[in-house]
């Protein structure tokens, strides 16, 4: 494991080890941030901890056209029962992802440090979000890294049942439509397989990630 200090610097994801923990240390500057996403490495870690770097092996992915949308979304999509807007709130999106519970977690890793990192990215127009609102109200949405050619997803937050989903898959339509290639989702859990996300070697997650 590498130990990051005040240059900007990433080892090769290679260096990663069996959890896909990459290195520690650093900051959550504009530029590491940056400098992260575009060789395949992301940060993850609870408030308190120093700040872990990731390139896990495999890696949750979704191909655009392997989306999954169920008969009874594809209803909820038809009846309008949401409205979806892009980088609207970004604030209030990572603010919620924050504050929601999760099953299995105690607490969140995203911390007031990140949120300020983040919202910074969004001023710069890297960082971006999806919400979905409910008769004016915002009910979900997600955030992430957009890198032109793939989007890096972070979190997503759900109030009312499918909220999310919707979000996600509004999410995807749009990226296919400006022909990107890829939606990075991280490491697996059960609700990405639903939709259709499947992990991938590392190898082949940077060539596509590489390919511009």
């Amino acid at each position: 494991m590498y130990f990051l200090f005040d240059n900007l610097y990433f080892p090769p994801v290679s260096e990663a080890d069996e959890e896909g923990i990459l290195a520690v240390g650093g900051d959550l500057s504009p530029e590491r941030l940056k400098l992260a996403y575009s060789n395949g490495i992301f940060p993850w870690f609870n408030e308190g901890e120093s700040i872990l770097w990731w390139a896990p092996d495999p890696r949750m992915v979704l191909f655009l056209d392997e989306l999954i949308v169920s008969k009874s979304m594809r209803n909820i999509l038809n009846r309008n029962v949401f409205t979806v807007t892009f980088n609207t709130s970004f604030k209030d999106v990572i603010l919620n992802c924050q504050k929601i519970l999760r099953d299995g977690q105690d607490g969140t890793w995203i911390s007031d440090e990140m949120i300020e990192a983040y919202g910074e990215l969004h001023k710069q127009g890297i960082a971006k979000s999806v919400e979905v609102w409910q008769d004016e109200v915002l009910v979900g949405g997600l955030y992430g890294i957009d890198l032109g050619h793939v989007f890096c997803g972070e979190s997503m937050f759900s109030k009312v049942s499918n909220a999310s989903k919707v979000g996600f898959i509004y999410l995807v339509n749009h990226l296919k439509k400006e022909n990107y290639k890829l939606l990075d989702c991280q490491v697996y859990n059960p609700h990405l397989d639903s939709l259709g996300c499947r992990e991938i070697d590392r190898d082949e997650f940077m060539s596509i990630l590489k390919s511009k």
